[in-house]
């Protein structure tokens, strides 16, 4: 029986920006042609299937290539990399005038599996109900990807001439992690000066409170992981005449340690930075705690408040989890 794990074992790597905007025009409004021809791409970029056992990445890349294409961007302004089967990625760049060095706008047109049976709505046709959008990939990355596609789109008609290039980057099996594959590695590996950029946006960083932009944050460095596998084997039986020594009891009592462990706290100055930032953001104890975090006088208490929040539980050690189990054949 096997079981892989993936721990992350590193500091945290989020550092708290300044507000955004507020949003323009709280009422519901008739949508403009701008924001109808986002809609259009948006629908077909979801439900085009991205799915690594269906795998037309690259169809995916073709038809955000064509919508550029619509919008006046030439044959120079783009390029559909393919250096796997079905793992095409959209590079393009709308030209400014150089005086400042390119901005990367980055998102991955792959999206995670998606069981028919495990769906209220068939999860590759974009559904909109109650205010939301519900389909594989209506978030995690085709809205981004699609904004990014609408944006560039509608500045390139627009005639609009940016100080810096803006280079566009759709990319292949981000949601498969260190696969050779995975496509924004191969791009920095074997095509950097296509996205060679100063700075770049990516998913992942904005939060929402009331519907309202709220704060930004800025990735100062990646999370690494690593993959473990526990396996247990032994001579099995049949079933009308069991053994004490089960591989799948003696896997399930690993598991069990493996969830009561917890890994001891662990501080980098960015950690630090970043709740005392946080803190700002936040009201009551929570706020309290980050700030006894970020100099350095967190007693268990904090720490137990603060790691019942997943998100910064993560950011204050590492993490291990068990992913997937495979058992028995027969």
């Amino acid at each position: 029986m096997r079981v892989p794990f993936l721990p992350a074992a590193w500091p945290a790597v989020l550092l708290t920006a300044a507000l955004a905007a507020p949003l323009m025009g709280a009422q519901a409004q008739t949508p403009g042609p701008e924001l109808q021809t986002f809609r259009e791409i948006y629908k077909e970029l979801v439900e085009t299937n991205t799915t690594h056992s269906v795998d037309d990445n690259t169809l995916a890349a073709r038809r955000m290539a064509k919508r550029m294409v619509d919008a006046g961007f030439g044959e120079k302004d783009y390029e559909v990399v393919e250096p796997f089967p079905k793992k095409g990625n959209l590079v393009a760049r709308l030209k400014g005038d150089g005086s400042k060095k390119p901005l990367l706008l980055l998102a991955h047109l792959d999206v995670v599996e998606a069981k028919r049976e495990d769906w209220k709505t068939d999860p590759f046709v974009l559904q909109e109900m109650g205010g939301y959008f519900i389909a594989r990939g209506a978030i995690d990355d085709k809205a981004m990807a699609a904004s990014f596609v609408s944006i560039l789109a509608q500045l390139k008609r627009e005639g609009f001439k940016p100080k810096r290039d803006l280079i566009l980057a759709l990319t292949a099996d981000e949601e498969r992690g260190g696969v050779p594959t995975n496509s924004e590695d191969w791009l920095v590996r074997n095509k950097r000066e296509l996205i060679d950029a100063e700075f770049g946006l990516n998913e992942g960083g904005g939060e929402l409170r009331e519907g309202k932009p709220k704060l930004q944050r800025i990735q100062v460095a990646e999370k690494l992981f690593g993959t473990y596998e526990f396996a247990v084997t032994n001579p099995g039986g049949h079933s009308s005449v069991p053994h004490p020594d089960n591989a799948i009891y003696e896997l399930a009592a690993a598991l069990n340690r493996l969830v009561e462990y917890q890994f001891p706290v662990k501080l980098a100055e960015v950690t630090k930075v970043y709740f005392e930032r946080s803190a700002d953001f936040s009201t009551g104890q929570a706020a309290e705690d980050m700030c006894a975090v970020s100099q350095g006088k967190a007693d268990d208490a904090v720490i137990a408040r603060l790691s019942k929040d997943a998100f910064y539980n993560a950011q204050l050690r590492t993490t291990c989890v068990a992913t997937t189990v495979e058992a028995g054949h027969a």
